[in-house]
């Protein structure tokens, strides 16, 4: 089970990297104005999208089978849980965002997406302290 876990840490990292990444450039993204500026942001969004999702999968797959494989339980494991169910549907947000900038219909300023950008950076702290210190 430990190379299960030392899988999932890693895992995790990846999916937060493009959930701390993403964001940023739809910042970058809402203040470009030049075309080809653009159409490199778009096509990094893209990509980035396309390559952190299989790595979600991987998230979900690897910490559902910890969970049952160590019988994890508490106050705080579900607490962590609602957190994670939160991040995919934010990361699943993120990807209507993705297509909405493509097709060039974003009606949202940078301010926004600085503050979208600190969601997953928030939610992390709070998972973190909930599987290290356990308080419930």
């Amino acid at each position: 089970m430990l190379w299960l876990k030392a899988f999932h840490i890693v895992v995790v990292i990846s999916w937060f990297a493009g959930l701390f990444y993403l964001p940023r450039i739809f910042v970058n993204h809402a203040m470009a104005t030049e075309p080809a500026e653009i159409a490199r942001l778009k096509l990094m969004e893209h990509k980035l999208y396309r390559f952190v999702t299989p790595i979600s999968w991987l998230v979900l797959a690897s910490g559902l089978w910890l969970w049952f494989g160590f019988g994890f339980s508490g106050g705080w494991l579900y607490t962590k849980v609602a957190l994670v169910l939160f991040l995919f549907a934010y990361h699943g947000y993120c990807g209507k965002l993705v297509k909405l900038f493509a097709a060039d219909q974003n009606t949202r300023g940078h301010v926004f997406y600085r503050w979208f950008n600190e969601i997953p950076v928030l939610s992390l702290i709070a998972v973190v302290i909930l599987v290290t210190v356990k308080p419930f």
